[in-house]
Parts: structure tokens; C-alpha cells; sequence
């Protein structure tokens, strides 16, 4: 195994690759020494954009020196005796190649497609005609508006001491508040604080304070969520039956 790769490696060569009208140089590209002239001109006419016959390769060694022009397109590549980290250099002849003028490289030289505003606003399917979409209200759907009352029905049955659980999760606390919040939507709320730092805040709610409790452990909710009763707060150590 280890000679096959030794073979391998043996029939080709690792080159750079520059070109005379890009600033970029190109990944190092491996090269059979078998393969003629005209098939790695073919090769780097894929990568680089320049015509076959418009191309004119130049040997460069590892100092940078030129060794040769490879002009002979019958000629096997390893007739110049590259090696690796020798460099290609491509001479693009034609001066109407779509690499001259350096446009493929920077953007801002290429003529950019314009279209008027008012041209613009009469396409469908745009980004724009989209945004509009979503911010239009839709006067089919008509927008229930919340009671300042609701759920007070609720709240009735709750007072600030009570015991509760809160739904969903079965986490337990204690009620600290009952009524309107008005840093919060219409209707009537309740202000719980947990037993454990589950919650949300410390009682203040958007720059407004409802109630007192440490950090963590309070939690505004809709008096739906708040059953009230016998919950004891529960022992962490207990251990299940089993």
C-alpha cells in the first residue's frame, strides 16, 4: 500500500496558481505529470475562467524565479520538471476576457440592475409587498377587546394569604396580591409567591412593584391558573412510597 501512494505521489506535483488579471492566488491544485499542456490549460480554464486558447501558462519556482513558458500543448507537464510549491502563472491574452477590467473581483465595478420606486411598488410578490401584508390589519378578523373585569369572577374567590397551587406543574406558594395590574393587559390578576425560586421577579413588574417577596420566587398570573386551598408547602427531603 504504502508504495502505491509512493507512486502517486511520484506522478504529480502540488502548484499554486495565480493569474494576470485576478489579485487572488488559487488553492494549491494538484497536477499529473502525465497530463499534457493543453489538458491542464483545460484544467484551469474550470477555475479560472480564461479560454484555452487565450492562455499562456509560465513555469515560477519556489524563489519566485521564472523558469519557462509551457507553450508546447502536446507536451507531457513534467517535460518542464515542476516541483512541488512551484508556482503557474496564467497570461490571459485576450483583453475582452471576462477577467480583465477586474470585475470579478470587485463588485462595485459591475453596472448594477436599477429599478424606479414607483416601478417597484406596482410588482407583487416583493419583499415590500410582503412587510405590508403583515402589518395591515385585516378588517375580517375582528380584534376581541379585554374586559377591565375579566376574570374578577375568579379573583373573588382568591384573598391575599391564601395557600395555592398553580397550573400547570403543581408548583406551590403563597397569594400576595389580588386585583388590577396596570403595567399589565385588562383584567384581574393574581400575584403569587413560590415556595422555591421558580418565579420571575421579586414582585415588581415592569418598573411597578405589587407585592414584597426575594428574588426568583413571584410570578403574576390569571386567576385561572391559581387554585386556592390546602396546599402545604412540600418537604424536599420527602420520599416517595413505593
Amino acid at each position: 500500500m504504502a508504495s502505491v501512494l509512493q507512486n502517486v505521489c511520484d506522478d504529480t506535483v502540488l502548484l499554486h496558481v495565480t493569474h494576470s488579471n485576478l489579485k487572488q492566488h488559487f488553492s494549491e491544485i494538484r497536477f499529473s505529470l502525465h497530463s499534457t499542456v493543453g489538458a491542464t490549460k483545460e484544467r484551469l480554464w474550470k477555475n479560472c475562467g480564461t479560454s484555452v486558447d487565450s492562455m499562456v501558462l509560465q513555469l515560477f519556482d519556489d524563489n519566485d524565479k521564472k523558469v519557462c513558458d509551457m507553450n508546447e500543448d502536446s507536451q507531457p507537464l513534467g517535460l518542464y520538471s515542476p516541483r512541488d510549491g512551484y508556482r503557474i502563472h496564467i497570461v490571459d491574452m485576450d483583453p475582452s476576457s471576462m477577467t480583465a477590467g477586474g470585475w470579478l473581483e470587485d463588485t462595485s465595478l459591475v453596472e448594477k440592475y436599477r429599478i424606479s420606486e414607483e416601478s417597484y411598488g406596482k410588482l407583487d410578490g416583493t419583499f415590500r409587498k410582503f412587510k405590508e401584508r403583515l402589518v395591515s390589519p385585516d378588517p375580517s378578523i375582528s380584534q376581541p377587546k379585554i374586559s377591565e373585569d375579566y376574570m374578577q369572577d375568579l379573583a373573588a374567590n382568591i384573598k391575599v394569604g391564601d395557600r395555592c397551587e398553580v397550573d400547570p406543574g403543581g408548583k406551590r406558594g403563597a397569594v400576595m396580591f389580588v386585583g388590577r395590574a396596570e403595567t399589565l393587559p385588562p383584567g384581574f390578576w393574581v400575584g403569587v409567591q413560590y415556595d422555591e425560586p421558580v418565579g420571575k421577579h421579586d414582585g415588581m413588574v415592569k418598573g411597578k412593584r405589587y407585592f414584597s417577596c426575594p428574588p426568583l420566587q413571584g410570578v403574576m398570573l390569571r386567576p385561572d391558573k391559581v387554585k386556592v386551598g390546602d396546599y402545604p408547602e412540600r418537604d424536599p427531603f420527602e420520599e416517595e412510597e413505593i
